[in-house]
């Protein structure tokens, strides 16, 4: 009779043979779908969407050409789903494109690897909240734009096409992926995957600047310079770098103008200057 461990061990063995092979399987599907996507071009009816951009337009002609393939593996990699509206290539482009901007000049395989799904309304979205303001509590309605948690984010189509067109304070797609970037590391508190040696400039800076802004959000007088950051900015960290993030690549000018040393800090993160 076998002796029951050394059963115990080869039904182990097995199974552990098991999920390696499928594993690899796994790993050689996602490998040929990646080496798919790579070979695919874009073409010019797609490219008419980004020509509409002012942000694509002011690429150089690597960056361009690096953009576009980061878009395809996004859009090929990601499932979109419209509610109450159909999904269309302007708002899978559009959406890949600020997305990919974001990750244009970072160093890092990661096109999103926890993101999954985007879900796009047609408008902001009414919410409801409870909100506790100086011991003071509050039932208010709020218009979400966009949102990101567990591995999905949302989008309100009417509002990022504008911002998106059209170049303002605001853009909704920039604010949405700013959190996923921040969450790259595990937490979503303002601090991005950064290097160790910049992590205490980095939140010095950032969040020097943010206890300002909350000081003067919870006096609601003398904005002064603050006002470009807005009141949603002081909600928390990780709101604060997202509203950043916007900054930077909206009004880069402003930000580096009012807040010389976050512009600095976001500069360096992103490897770009705006």
């Amino acid at each position: 009779m076998m002796n029951y461990n050394a059963l115990l061990i080869m039904m182990i063995s097995g199974l552990a043979l098991v999920g390696f092979g499928i594993n690899f399987l796994l790993k050689r599907q996602k490998e040929q779908k990646l080496q798919a996507i790579k070979a695919l071009s874009f073409d010019d009816n797609e490219r008419a969407y980004l020509l509409k951009l002012a942000h694509y337009k002011n690429l150089s002609v690597e960056e361009k050409k690096k953009i576009e393939n980061s878009i395809l593996l996004f859009i090929h990699t990601k499932e979109f789903r419209g509610v109450n509206l159909e999904v269309t290539d302007e708002m899978k482009i559009i959406i890949a494109f600020y997305a990919c901007l974001l990750l244009l000049h970072i160093k890092t395989d990661n096109c999103y690897d926890a993101l999954t799904t985007i879900i796009i309304y047609p408008h902001a979205v009414v919410t409801k909240t409870i909100k506790s303001f100086g011991g003071i509590y509050t039932k208010e309605k709020f218009f979400i734009e966009g949102e990101s948690a567990n591995n999905t984010v949302v989008i309100s189509w009417h509002e990022a096409k504008k911002e998106a067109y059209h170049l303002r304070h605001n853009n909704v797609i920039i604010h949405e992926f700013a959190h996923e970037i921040d969450f790259m590391d595990g937490a979503v508190d303002g601090v991005p995957p950064i290097e160790k040696s910049k992590y205490n400039e980095w939140t010095h800076v950032l969040f020097q600047e943010f206890n300002k802004l909350k000081t003067v959000a919870l006096k609601n007088r003398y904005w002064g310079k603050y006002k470009l950051l807005g009141s949603y900015a002081a909600t928390n960290e990780a709101e604060f770098f997202a509203v950043a993030t916007e900054r930077f690549f909206e009004s880069p000018e402003s930000l580096k103008k009012n807040f010389p040393e976050l512009y600095d800090e976001l500069e360096g993160f992103y490897h770009r200057n705006q």
